[in-house]
């Protein structure tokens, strides 16, 4: 097919539910990709942080190449070596006793809040059924003539444990400026009034606060609240990273009212702030972290880490997917968890983070208000609409993407190098100095 017939059947079949270029992506290498004329971008999307490793990684080709030979997909109603191989290697390199695989990001999210409301729901039997029976011993030992009401006690006990009381504790607490996906239970987490609203009602029990304000957060997690979810460095809210002051505050919260902290590092995690997950920089650790975009290179795959006090709450059956940690994508993903979690790979994409700051704050144009970001998740704040900076971009060799209305978002491979930086840097001088 040629670029026109493309265009033509895509405007024909395809559910429209993108705002496309106006070019057809045909291959890439390393950090560049090149569209069906033979035009060539440097690409600063990666697929929206999802090609760590660029295009075409020799690695992450081997390992495709060796597994398609072997398994492609089989039920998680059987063991498979790369699946097994994948959960050790994200455990061995995190807080995680456990490991849930998904598909996305969305599904990813979807479900640590299904756990986190198994889980509390797991702590209120369990503490209703002990009292319960803790009740009719006691009723016992007062004499023969509390017999009935200690046997009545006793029968209350184990049906409480199986049953549970009347169960308020499902809230969770999310942030403005979050993002977590636009399945249901995510899209009612992320503050976007906009994507919410075609869709309501979305999951109950959602309340916000402002992202980084301690006070708000304290006032909106209370004993009813089952799970908070942040993302440490904001990506789709316009990149900012959270305060170290205000996650530490969080996770005090979470331990005061038996909330379980997650932290949503599909977009920030795996090597994309410097460190293998971002919340190893801020040394506050979760009770449970959501992994997807770059997991397995661009093949689809999500993940949720728990710790064991958590996993012990779900039992067989509680969750299940069809395709998530099939044995392709778990190969993949091994071989790229691999690689980025090297000690040297995540220095490097510090240094090259703090070089593309740099750069990006000696840029010469009164547009620019602020740089800000970790690692290679940096935004650049302006003065003019992002979307028509995306768009300039194109005609300069550029795939941008924004961050909001007036943010753009620089998420490209890990693997760029400070000469590719140094072109970047040209090419956003001379689309903004057009502006």
């Amino acid at each position: 097919m040629n670029t026109q017939s493309i265009f033509e059947a895509e405007q024909n079949h395809l559910l429209q539910v993108y705002a496309r270029a106006d070019f057809v992506l045909d291959h890439g290498y390393g950090c560049t990709v090149v569209d069906t004329e033979g035009r060539e971008y440097l690409d600063c999307v990666a697929g929206i942080a999802v090609n760590a490793l660029g295009y075409g990684d020799p690695d992450l080709l081997a390992a495709l190449h060796q597994q398609a030979g072997k398994l492609w997909h089989v039920s998680n109603l059987y063991h498979t070596e790369p699946q097994a191989r994948l959960a050790n290697l994200l455990c061995e390199t995190s807080f995680a006793d456990r490991v849930h695989f998904a598909n996305c990001g969305a599904s990813a999210n979807e479900s640590a809040f299904k756990f986190a409301r198994r889980y509390a729901r797991e702590r209120a039997r369990s503490e209703t059924g002990l009292s319960a029976l803790e009740t009719g011993l006691s009723a016992l030992e007062t004499g023969l003539s509390a017999l009935e009401t200690g046997l009545s006690a006793l029968e209350t006990g184990p049906s409480a444990l199986e049953t549970g009381p009347s169960f308020e504790k499902y809230h969770v607490v999310a942030f403005s400026g979050g993002f977590h996906g636009r399945l249901f239970g995510s899209l009612a987490a992320t503050d976007r009034p906009k994507y919410q609203q075609p869709f309501e009602p979305l999951m109950p029990g959602v309340r916000f606060a402002p992202f980084n304000d301690l006070d708000a957060a304290a006032a909106a997690i209370q004993d009813d609240v089952c799970a908070v979810i942040v993302e440490p460095i904001q990506g789709e809210g316009g990149v900012h990273p959270a305060t170290r002051e205000f996650l530490a505050g969080l996770r005090t919260l979470c331990d005061q009212h038996d909330a379980l902290l997650i932290f949503d590092e599909v977009q920030c995690g795996l090597g994309r702030s410097g460190s293998l997950w971002a919340y190893q920089g801020y040394g506050v650790t979760p009770d449970m972290l959501t992994a997807a975009k770059p997991l397995a290179g661009g093949l689809p795959m999500g993940a949720v880490l728990l710790t064991q006090r958590v996993a012990d709450a779900i039992h067989p059956f509680d969750h299940a997917s069809t395709f998530a940690g099939g044995p392709l994508v778990s190969a993949v993903a091994a071989a790229l968890v691999q690689k980025v979690s090297q000690p040297a790979f995540l220095a490097a994409v510090r240094e090259k983070g703090e070089y593309l700051q740099e750069r990006l704050a000696e840029l010469h144009s009164p547009h620019v208000l602020a740089v800000r970001g970790q690692g290679l998740l940096v935004g650049l704040e302006l003065d003019i609409p992002a979307a028509d900076v995306v768009q300039a971009g194109y005609q300069h060799g550029l795939l941008l993407v924004g961050a909001g209305p007036n943010v753009l978002r620089l998420a490209p491979p890990l693997i760029i190098s400070q000469a590719e930086i140094d072109q970047v840097i040209e090419r956003l001088e001379e689309v903004i100095g057009e502006r």
